[in-house]
């Protein structure tokens, strides 16, 4: 229960996986994500409501084939361009989108969570999505015959969270922003948390939110995991960091430079590359 951060990607993580990273404003599972890039993982289909600079990098590394998501950027500072990147120019490979709002998204995790086949909701009217996006129908109430829009439920391969603690038993404990951390890991298949320590006991906190261990596979100590996101009562958000990457992202031969430090390879000496 109780593993490596390296050997729990390594075990729950395929090639081909749709894979959600959750995480709201803080407990953004950072650690993770970089693991997965170290890893060489191919072809997932990456899910978050609000992907920010480490699907960014995801991205930018070549492990997504596609993107479901509801809003995304580098929060504060700007756009994502290693995203932008591969939807525009196809670099390092063409990126599919799906793209849905807020509700939906959290709709469709509720769907999921819950064991039905999706999820109905008053959105999306007004918007064009419904016409760019075949995930998203219309259908009437069979009670009052009211138009509203369904979505399919979404139950990921993989979630993975960051959180607070966990115990020795494998039971997590995270608070502050929670966002949709829960539902997503009651969606999926298969449950990583990655945590910032390891405790005996979970004394309980203001708005906690407990995961047991019989809905995670696998827990993993990552001090320091969210970083530069925050993770509540821990450390606070690196700013400078966000605006860094702005830089990095922006050019090929820097985002190069930086993917050889992550992975210990050489950087990239592809002809051409230019600031993008």
């Amino acid at each position: 229960m109780i593993v490596p951060l390296d050997e729990a990607v390594r075990e729950l993580v395929h090639d081909g996986d749709t894979v959600a990273l959750e995480g709201f404003t803080h407990l953004i599972p950072v650690a993770a994500g970089h693991e997965i890039i170290r890893q060489g993982l191919r072809d997932l289909t990456l899910v978050r409501m609000t992907p920010d600079i480490v699907y960014d990098q995801l991205i930018g590394a070549g492990c997504a084939r596609k993107l479901v998501f509801s809003w995304g950027g580098n929060p504060g500072v700007g756009s994502l361009h290693r995203f932008r990147d591969a939807v525009t120019h196809g670099r390092p490979h063409p990126l599919e989108i799906e793209e849905h709002s807020h509700a939906g998204m959290v709709n469709r995790y509720v769907a999921g969570a819950s064991g039905l086949p999706f999820a109905v909701l008053r959105g999306y009217s007004g918007t064009d999505l419904i016409a760019h996006n075949a995930n998203i129908k219309t259908i009437s109430c069979p009670f009052t015959g009211q138009e509203l829009a369904a979505v399919p439920a979404l139950n990921p391969d993989v979630t993975v969270v960051h959180a607070q603690r966990a115990d020795h038993e494998g039971n997590v404990q995270l608070w502050g922003i929670t966002g949709i951390q829960k539902e997503a890991v009651l969606a999926a298949e298969r449950a990583l948390v990655t945590v910032e320590e390891v405790v005996k006991t979970l004394e309980p906190v203001p708005g906690q939110v407990i995961l047991p261990s019989r809905v995670i596979d696998a827990v993993s100590p990552a001090p320091g995991g969210a970083a530069p996101s925050y993770a509540h009562g821990y450390y606070e958000r690196d700013n400078a960091a966000y605006k860094a990457w702005d830089k990095t992202g922006r050019d090929r031969r820097a985002f190069a430079a930086w993917l050889a430090g992550l992975t210990g390879t050489e950087s990239s000496s592809e002809p051409g590359l230019e600031q993008s």
